[in-house]
Order: C-alpha cells, then sequence, then structure tokens
C-alpha cells in the first residue's frame, strides 16, 4: 500500500490526550494563606498606609526646626518710672506732707504688677495711689501720686542729690526690687519740701 497518511498507534500503544496527562499535586493552602488571599486589598492598603506615615514621620523628624522665642525680658528692663511734678496733696493730708507724680510705663514683654513702692530715708514714710499692689499692660502707662511724710526731721536728707525710689516689680517670669533715679527736678522739689518742713529743726 502506497501513499501517506495518519499513523495508527500500534499494538499496546496508546496516544494520550492533554488532559489525560497527570498533574502536578498541589499541597493545599493554609489558613493563613486563604485569609490572606480574601483580605488582600486591605492589607495591601495598611502597609502602603504605614510606607506613607512613615515617610510622613521622617519628613516631619527632619524638618528645619524654628528656635524657640527669646524669654521676655526682666521686668526691670521693660519699665520706665519718670518724675512729672509736684502736685497738690490728697485730701486730709498733713500741710507738710510733699506729693509728686510719676509715671509708669511698660514698653514690652508681659504686664508688669507693681507690689511695693518705698523711698530709702528713715525720716520719712511714703503712700502710693493707687495703693500697691497695681498691673499695667504692655504698652501702656500708669499715672502714679506719690505722698512723702515727714516723721523725723533728724532722720530727713538736708540736700539730697539723687534720690530714688525703690520699686518691687513682679511679671510672669520673676519678681524683682530695682531703684529708679527720679533725676535732678525730683531731687530739688523734694529738698524745697523738706527746707520747709524741717528747716528750723536742729539736726
Amino acid at each position: 500500500m502506497s501513499g501517506t497518511g495518519p499513523v495508527e498507534p500500534g499494538e499496546g500503544t496508546r496516544a494520550w490526550d492533554a488532559s489525560d496527562a497527570p498533574r502536578p499535586r498541589v499541597r493545599p493552602r493554609g489558613r493563613i494563606a486563604r485569609r490572606y488571599d480574601r483580605h488582600r486589598q486591605a492589607v495591601l492598603t495598611a502597609a502602603a498606609a504605614l510606607v506613607v506615615l512613615a515617610g510622613g514621620g521622617y519628613l516631619y523628624a527632619d524638618r528645619p526646626r524654628q528656635p524657640p522665642p527669646p524669654p521676655p525680658p526682666p521686668a526691670s528692663q521693660a519699665v520706665d518710672l519718670d518724675y512729672l511734678d509736684a502736685v497738690p496733696g490728697p485730701g486730709g493730708a498733713d500741710p507738710g506732707d510733699f506729693s509728686f507724680a510719676v509715671r509708669l510705663s511698660v514698653r514690652s514683654g508681659p504686664p508688669v504688677t507693681v507690689t511695693g513702692l518705698t523711698q530709702p530715708y528713715a525720716g520719712l514714710s511714703m503712700t502710693s495711689s493707687p495703693a500697691a499692689p497695681f498691673q499695667t499692660k504692655t504698652h501702656s502707662t500708669r499715672k502714679i501720686i506719690l505722698t512723702v511724710r515727714v516723721t523725723e526731721c533728724d532722720k530727713t536728707p538736708r540736700n539730697p542729690g539723687l534720690p530714688f525710689l525703690d520699686v518691687t516689680l513682679r511679671n510672669t517670669d520673676a519678681i524683682e526690687a530695682h531703684s529708679f533715679i527720679l533725676g535732678p527736678r525730683y531731687a530739688q522739689h523734694l529738698s524745697h519740701a523738706l527746707e520747709a518742713t524741717c528747716g528750723n529743726v536742729s539736726r
């Protein structure tokens, strides 16, 4: 028989269909793997969020940092106390009392509270209006009337050259006492008042 045609399988042989070929055994997936398959999208989303948070935290920690603001100045460096003039004494004042006005200014920093006002001479006493303690806000001024009374002429200065006031100041940081020299006009007015009261008293 001549010619070509399909080759028939021989005896004892069989043409295997591809579908009949043995397949490799696949091990069943574990419980964790099956759970991962079910929640794969959520796991990937959480992982991406962690990466973003980690990167953001690194950038935040590595950002340029502003230096902390400087502390407020001590109260004595933020306050001015200026002599204004002699003024009439308050009602009920003794004729020998000497009253004068000063201006307290707070230039910067937090508000300042005056907790005490005194003068250094043992023969004099002093009161203020308003009475301490009182507060003055930042960038504002307060007029204070001070009244000096002679208590002992022999302990008053004969010619005060640069008389000063001791003022106790408090702000949010600290409390401190500071001496303010009020200048030659205050010295002159105080000297005249003392002379008028104690001029005839031997010392």
